[in-house]
């Protein structure tokens, strides 16, 4: 992790540290994990850890590659999916999410060929006018706004998206790809973000705005899987 020397002029290595633990990921919890060897079943996780992610920024649409660590967690998932019967794959268009789906097969010899299709809905949310910019800094200098902006379901950043806004888009692609797999009876695997990804939880878990807002995700490592049957 980088951070900006400048901080320590106008912060204490205190206020820092703490800064850090607050946006460091504490609170992810083991992903729902709901299979069936009779109906289709959804496959869904998040990136690994990014340049931006070790570096508290602002990622969005913005093209971060995976770390040394990120392609490591991506690994943890390949074993853990290794066996699953995917026929299908789908990724966001970002070089993390596409690299992160490649890594996660890489040991499936039912997926490890398959075709990534790219999609758009899934990519991350894009947070505008603070894309590039360092979220330590914005947690130090204003810490009622940067949790506005990192977590709240209504609130539209300057040229950017909510998360309300992501979820719909996400909303789209489930009610595309479920019939898909329901007519067909295949399972899918979906790489996507930490934002996209709450849109997932959302829709099969029927999460409150507060709880879509706040739940958190590990990176990679761990997968959510659903069943499609009711939708």
């Amino acid at each position: 992790m980088k951070i900006d020397q400048n901080l320590y002029a106008k912060y204490s290595s205190g206020e820092i540290d703490q800064a850090v633990a607050f946006l460091s990921y504490k609170d992810a919890v083991e992903l729902p994990k709901m299979e069936s060897d009779v109906y289709p079943t959804l496959y869904v996780f998040r990136h690994g850890q990014t340049e931006d992610n070790a570096n508290f920024v602002f990622s969005g649409w913005h093209d971060s590659p995976l770390t040394e660590k990120g392609r490591e967690q991506a690994k943890i998932l390949a074993e853990k999916l290794k066996n699953k019967k995917i026929k299908m794959l789908f990724s966001s268009p970002l070089i993390r999410a596409v690299d992160t789906m490649k890594i996660a097969m890489s040991l499936n010899d039912n997926a490890k060929e398959l075709d990534i299709t790219t999609d758009k809905r899934i990519m991350e949310r894009n947070y505008g006018d603070y894309v590039g910019k360092s979220k330590l800094e914005l947690q130090l200098e204003d810490p009622e706004m940067a949790q506005k902006v990192r977590r709240s379901f209504d609130y539209v950043p300057p040229n950017g998206e909510s998360l309300k806004m992501v979820c719909m888009r996400v909303s789209d692609f489930c009610d595309t790809v479920l019939p898909l797999m329901k007519k067909y009876n295949v399972n899918v695997a979906v790489s996507c973000h930490g934002n996209s990804i709450r849109g997932f939880r959302r829709y099969f878990e029927k999460l409150s705005d507060e709880e879509t807002a706040t739940i958190e995700t590990p990176l990679a490592q761990d997968y959510a899987a659903y069943i499609v049957n009711d939708f």
